[in-house]
């Protein structure tokens, strides 16, 4: 049984409208669910995916829910319930026993072998009346590098007025026409002023651009993020929730109001929510909320690359030496508060011609807790801190680790023991040989999904993972029976075309295509294609590329090297 609190099935994904995600964008990384609904999006867009500068997906809300909605009618098993509220959880020592749950056709008590929290808030955990971690932690406990320490968190202000990431109530835009960028416009008003000075209008309004000229407006920098009395998320009063909702929603509209104005009307309300109000999200985008406190916690040192150049985090590991991942997250720490940005220790790559995150490895024990023998957290709620919250929140990764909270239940109850007795190995590799979406375990780069090593070289390092490499590569015998990904082998885009010109790669490790008519930015997300790039000299070599242009990006995504030959 599947309960959502609203009409839609989505969180992040639909109903909350953040339809450009960050993180996840190589080939390499789009496993699992993320994989399935990415090729899923790929097939169903009419324009496709490349449409704005912040991510390489970009998405209808409408086009997501019907995704999600179609595979769950297609579970024959699966019940879904939606505009439900839990009111109450019973428990008998260290087991829930069941729920109290308000539906639209009256009250119903569940009960069940295992139960998953799934919500952007951590719900069950807090209707549990178990303890739960909200906003930050010291230094001190885990020497993570970006953390305050315990004097700075008692004595300043700040830490007690921004418990948690802000969150932002999205709200969808529409362009009407073309931007006359050289137009003389109106300044946005106070406190929106600081986004079109730093980055200019059309960067400000394009950064979410979606088919059809929707805007996903979810803004950081004096856009519409919310900062204002955070603590009323969790208040158990629905009376200031409304509140704190009511706020958001206001504040959004007037930042659409205030770009419609300074755009001169090239920017307005657009329609792709139910409801009323089809330009409002049905929900919040909740970067953080209650976390639990689980048999492991996934700290910022797990996050970041193992020693200086290192592609990777560390490993978790079993006590016999078994690597206990079941989920890979990529994206690099990012922090929204109010004022300047928070300093983070790095965790990013130049890569493919563009910026990426470096991998980094989730826990099966940050999913399960000694409080309750059968309780599985997903979401954003499970094992973290605040801190390393800021990498782990994005789209992908919560996918992906609900599919492995999802397989680990249904194991679990299959036979008939605690999800702690479940052998880590067993689901890894269920995980893996998944039939429908294969997700990966290791964090192995040079491996793209659909490529038919992929399974094998993912089985390998996890058997043997002493030998992959802090570069993300497998290392020694692993890898000499493979037959390596070709820079030309990717599967083909339906939107790419032919490009011919001179490589030349910039003083800040960018790339570009010189045609005789423009300069071509150059990224890519296959592995293989980077390998091939990075090995060219700066200027001299003549390619022929495929690839699908983003005049948003502005950028050429590269889908495949057919020849290359350097100048005699």
């Amino acid at each position: 049984m599947l309960f959502t609190p609203g009409v839609w099935l989505g969180g992040m994904v639909s109903a909350a409208g953040v339809c450009a995600p960050d993180g996840h964008e190589l080939t390499c990384w789009q496993t699992g669910f993320w994989g399935a609904f990415l090729r899923e999006l790929q097939r169903r867009e009419p324009s496709g995916l490349d449409h704005n500068w912040v991510s390489c997906f970009g998405y209808t809300p409408t086009t997501a829910e019907t995704i999600l909605q179609q595979w769950v009618v297609a579970e024959d098993q699966l019940q879904w319930i939606p505009q439900a509220q839990l009111e109450l959880v019973h428990s008998r020592a260290d087991r829930i026993t069941g729920l109290d749950v308000q539906t639209l056709d009256g009250p119903c008590r569940v009960t069940a072998e295992v139960f998953i929290d799934g919500s952007d808030l951590g719900d069950l955990l807090a209707t549990a009346d178990q303890p739960f971690r909200w906003g930050w932690e010291s230094k001190e406990p885990w020497a993570e590098p970006s953390a305050p320490t315990r004097k700075r968190l008692q004595s300043e202000p700040f830490f007690r007025d921004q418990p948690i990431q802000s969150p932002t109530w999205v709200v969808m835009g529409q362009l009407n026409g073309d931007c006359s960028v050289g137009r003389d416009r109106p300044r946005l008003p106070h406190p929106f002023e600081a986004s079109p000075v730093a980055f200019g209008l059309e960067k400000t309004i394009t950064y979410g651009r979606l088919p059809g000229g929707l805007v996903m407006l979810n803004w950081p920098l004096h856009g519409n993020d919310w900062h204002h009395n955070l603590e009323r998320a969790i208040s158990p009063n629905p009376t200031v929730r409304n509140d704190l909702a009511a706020d958001m929603q206001r504040h959004s509209h007037t930042f659409l109001d205030a770009l419609q104005t300074c755009s001169s009307n090239w920017i307005g309300p657009g329609q792709a929510f139910p409801g009323t109000d089809t330009s409002l999200a049905l929900m919040p985008y909740w970067r953080e909320g209650r976390r639990l406190v689980g048999r492991s916690t996934v700290t910022e040192n797990d996050l970041l690359p193992v020693q200086p150049g290192a592609r990777r985090g560390p490993l978790p590991m079993h006590s016999n030496g078994s690597c206990s991942s079941i989920a890979i997250g990529t994206y690099a720490n990012d922090h929204h508060y109010p004022g300047e940005d928070w300093p983070l220790a790095p965790k990013s790559v130049h890569w493919g011609g563009r910026w990426t995150g470096t991998p980094f490895c989730i826990p099966f024990n940050a999913l399960i807790t000694d409080a309750f023998s059968n309780l599985i957290v997903a979401e954003k709620g499970f094992s973290v801190s605040h801190i390393a919250n800021g990498a782990t929140r994005l789209q992908p990764l919560i996918l992906n680790i609900g599919q492995a909270a999802g397989l680990a239940a249904a194991m679990a109850v299959q036979r008939a023991i605690p999800l702690a007795d479940l052998p880590v190995r067993d689901l890894q590799l269920a995980l893996i040989h998944n039939r429908e979406a294969p997700a990966a375990v290791m964090p192995i780069w040079e491996w793209p999904i659909w490529h038919p090593h992929w399974a094998e070289a993912q089985e390998r390092a996890l058997l043997h993972p002493d030998q992959l490499g802090a570069d993300g590569h497998l290392a020694g015998q692993l890898q000499t029976d493979f037959q390596r990904p070709a820079p030309d082998q990717a599967p083909r885009d339906r939107f790419e075309r032919t490009h011919q010109g001179e490589f030349r790669r910039r003083a800040d490790g960018s790339m570009e295509l010189l045609n005789g008519r423009s300069n071509i930015p150059l990224i890519t997300l296959e592995p293989a294609i980077h390998t091939c790039l990075d090995s060219l000299e700066d200027r001299g070599s003549t390619l022929e590329l495929r690839g699908v242009m983003n005049p948003w990006g502005p950028w050429l995504r590269v889908t495949g090297v057919t020849n290359h030959k350097r100048r005699s």
